[in-house]
């Protein structure tokens, strides 16, 4: 219980990156549509994010300073202003997103519209952020959010084929699909599984939790504990919605379809599992991608940042925070669709992720900041091999996105 807790800021992170609507939403329709034939992507995720995320907790806890803090310093302000207007840009899209996940979850649980909820949902988070200590948050939303292990739970109360989800699972197949949607599809669950926004909450994290060299143990405990579980939460949808949804050749449009195959297996218990696993898993993306917001912005004007300093000697810090809160609103207001919005804000942020991997590994191979801890040749060689796939991910969602009409 103990290595647990001191890996909830791990589990926090992956659970913004792995399972938040986007992921909620990119999951249970890979498997709806293609069975388990995106595995795959979750497994090269899982590896990718833990090698970057690892780099990151190294630099915040050797150098006490977090990732965007020195790629100012180290590419120069130029360079750092777009990576910094781009990272933001898609962290202001995904809080939204987030924001109208939560919205849904409620609606889910109340049978009162979403939109009603979303300005609820903007001062919950609002309130969490200002008010709530960032271990006490760490811990509550990480740990609530492990209630989505109740899809992977299902799959022994469903009418599970193991022998052909683990078939499914070895053959890349688009199936009754072009290639072109299964590629589209895949680059989207790839976006959502290393959204940018992971590594600088990550990074930051340590820093609030004053990280030093001492502590690199506990960061790659955060790392190997945190990451793979959301790896393991993601598969879980995507296999119960395998089950559930692709013998039949229906999608997945709504969280209601998400949550219906828990139904299935345990009726209203089921629900109300559900529907907590959803509130949590978006409310705390929701914190994650507010933060991060807040995070880059002070860290790039070197501002003085984050929730161990109180408001008022961080006020800069918290006006961000707070007006990309009210963007997320604003945004939701306009009665777009939540769902909707998710699938675009996958596509542009799968378009920014070079400018948010490339500066963690120039930064984690300088002897400047971090001495003798920077990487080695298999840190190196990881690093550079996920590189090539996050460009290859950012090429090819523009025109992969055209070209199926989002994935129609």
């Amino acid at each position: 219980m103990r290595r647990l807790l001191a890996a909830t800021l791990g589990i926090l992170s992956a659970i913004g990156g792995f399972v938040d609507i986007g992921d909620l939403v990119a999951a249970s329709q890979a498997g709806a549509r293609f069975g388990m034939a995106h595995a795959w992507v979750l497994l090269v995720g899982v590896l990718g994010i833990c090698a970057y995320a690892e780099m990151a907790g190294r630099i915040a806890a050797v150098s006490g300073r977090a990732v965007f803090d020195l790629v100012r310093e180290r590419l120069g302000p130029r360079v750092a202003l777009l990576n910094l207007v781009a990272s933001w840009l898609v962290t202001v899209l995904t809080l939204a997103a987030e924001l109208g996940g939560v919205a849904l979850a409620l609606q889910l649980a109340s049978g009162i519209h979403y939109l009603v909820w979303v300005p609820v949902a903007g001062v919950a988070v609002w309130l969490v952020l200002w008010r709530m200590r960032f271990q006490l948050m760490e811990r509550v939303f990480g740990l609530a959010g492990l209630a989505l292990l109740v899809f992977a739970v299902a799959l022994f109360a469903l009418p599970t084929d193991w022998g052909r989800l683990g078939q499914q699972s070895l053959h890349v197949s688009s199936g009754a699909e072009s290639w072109s949607v299964y590629w589209f599809v895949a680059v989207a669950l790839f976006a959502s599984t290393v959204s940018p926004y992971e590594v600088f909450f990550f990074s930051s994290g340590g820093v609030e939790e004053n990280w030093s060299a001492a502590d690199l143990a506990a960061a790659r405990s955060n790392v190997l504990i945190g990451f793979p579980v959301g790896g393991f939460l993601a598969l879980s949808l995507i296999a119960v919605a395998a089950v559930a949804y692709h013998p039949s050749g229906m999608s997945v449009n709504s969280l209601d379809q998400v949550a219906q195959p828990v139904v299935t297996a345990f009726g209203g218990v089921g629900l109300v599992v559900a529907v907590l696993a959803f509130f949590a898993v978006t409310f705390g993306a929701a914190l994650e991608t507010g933060l991060s917001a807040a995070y880059a912005a002070a860290q790039y004007f070197g501002w003085q940042w984050g929730k161990r300093v109180s408001p008022r000697e961080a006020a800069r810090f918290h006006s961000v925070l707070l007006v990309s809160v009210l963007l997320g609103v604003l945004m939701l207001m306009t009665a777009v669709d939540p769902v909707r919005l998710t699938e675009y804000m996958l596509v542009f942020s799968a378009v920014v992720l070079p400018l948010t991997y490339l500066p963690i590994l120039v930064v984690a191979n300088d002897r400047g900041y971090l001495g003798d801890r920077v990487n080695g040749r298999w840190n190196n060689l990881l690093g550079a091999l996920f590189l090539l796939l996050i460009v290859a991910a950012s090429v090819a969602a523009i025109p992969l996105a055209i070209i199926t009409r989002m994935g129609q």
